[in-house]
């Protein structure tokens, strides 16, 4: 089991992205609570297109395209 590796499709890192900046900028405006730990997390596993609960649940949400690296 490779945990660094890529298992993040593209629209799954575009929303993982979002919703950890969204989740992260709460902890400057209202919410200040740990909530903003699991958007680090989103952003990052986003960023980095690796996901290690992915690797160890053995799935992939990246696209054949993607996996063979045409996308």
């Amino acid at each position: 089991m490779d945990l660094l590796k890529k298992n993040v499709g593209k629209i799954d890192r575009i929303v993982r992205i979002v919703l950890g900046v969204l989740l992260v900028g709460n902890i400057f405006y209202g919410l200040q609570s740990p909530v903003g730990w699991i958007g680090l997390i989103l952003l990052l596993t986003g960023i980095f297109a690796t996901c290690p609960l992915y690797s160890a649940l053995s799935l992939d949400t990246r696209s054949s395209g993607e996996k063979i690296g045409l996308k």
